[in-house]
């Protein structure tokens, strides 16, 4: 990935480390005036996800791709972006009943650095193609790189040494000098969520970070919905591993099936946890074997299957 002019006298300064001129004087303001102007700025970080959203919809389409030809979603990143990577990786199991490995995230210097800084990490370019050779990425695997500067080497070494292996490539930088000239990384998809100079100038865990979590959340929510995670608005792949989660299994049976709640537990229990096998049984009127085969008949999609005409019915 090219990663811009090498010369310290050639190369620009990030958006991010910029001063923003509406946060002068900060340090002399009341932690109302504070407050105000974070929040001020804060909004920025939506904003300018507007100019992004068809390069967000196209790597959605990669992900939705790999996922379903069994492959898998990488996040790389150092710092905030790494943590914010490995927060959005987590999540995809409990709410998507997913498997851990399908959505992974990797931090510079490792899960430690989660916690604590791990200094010098983000700095190394094998570092991150380490971390891409040990998970044993391979083509067709989307490998999303994540830095605020967009040249964060920790990065730059993932993504190159991702695409040596024919991966999909993604970068999501904020500094909006990369979208054109000899800053442009090389790269399958660019996404620049430019909001401008932090309040803190170069603290990237302000409107940067805020806009990153942002799209990391489209990437993962709207690829999981068009690959048959979602029915309607509602996780009916959700792994009920908590009371919490359960009672949300049992309300979605009950509504989607059209059941009582006693009911819909002891549809849950037949369903073996699964809340579209027990919305099947109870719709179709079909036994756990035929609900299984209209799932995959319709490669797990809850609304085709609903709607495919069956004279099955529960002996």
């Amino acid at each position: 990935m090219n990663s811009g002019p090498s010369s310290h006298g050639e190369r620009r300064l990030p958006t991010t480390e910029l001063e923003n001129p509406l946060s002068q004087g900060l340090d002399s303001k009341t932690a109302r005036e504070i407050v105000g102007i974070l929040h001020r700025e804060d909004r920025k970080a939506w904003e300018a996800l507007d100019s992004e959203l068809d390069s967000i919809a196209a790597v959605v389409d990669a992900v939705t791709e790999a996922f379903e030809q069994g492959r898998r979603l990488v996040y790389l990143g150092a710092g905030t972006s790494g943590r914010l990577g490995v927060l959005d990786a987590s999540e995809c199991p409990p709410t998507f009943g997913v498997e851990p490995g399908l959505v992974e995230g990797f931090i510079a210097g490792g899960d430690g650095a989660l916690r604590c800084a791990v200094e010098g990490a983000e700095d190394s370019a094998e570092g991150g193609a380490q971390v891409v050779s040990e998970a044993s990425v391979i083509g067709g695997d989307v490998v999303c790189g994540i830095s605020a500067s967009g040249r964060t080497p920790f990065v730059v070494g993932a993504l190159d040494e991702a695409s040596r292996r024919g991966a999909v490539t993604v970068l999501i930088a904020s500094d909006g000098g990369l979208r054109e000239g000899p800053m442009k990384p090389d790269c399958d998809h660019l996404v620049v969520i430019d909001a401008g100079p932090e309040c803190i100038a170069g603290s990237t865990r302000l409107k940067a970070g805020t806009a990153t979590k942002m799209v990391l959340n489209m990437i993962t929510t709207a690829s999981m919905v068009r690959w048959g995670k979602v029915y309607d608005n509602l996780m009916v792949d959700l792994v009920a591993s908590n009371a919490k989660l359960l009672e949300r299994a049992r309300r979605l049976v009950e509504r989607l099936g059209e059941v009582d709640s006693e009911e819909a537990l002891e549809l849950l229990d037949k369903a073996e946890g699964s809340v579209k096998l027990a919305v099947l049984i109870a719709r179709k009127g079909v036994e756990l074997s035929e609900a299984r085969r209209l799932l995959a008949e319709h490669k797990g999609h809850l609304r085709p299957s609903l709607e495919e005409n069956t004279d099955s019915r529960i002996a």
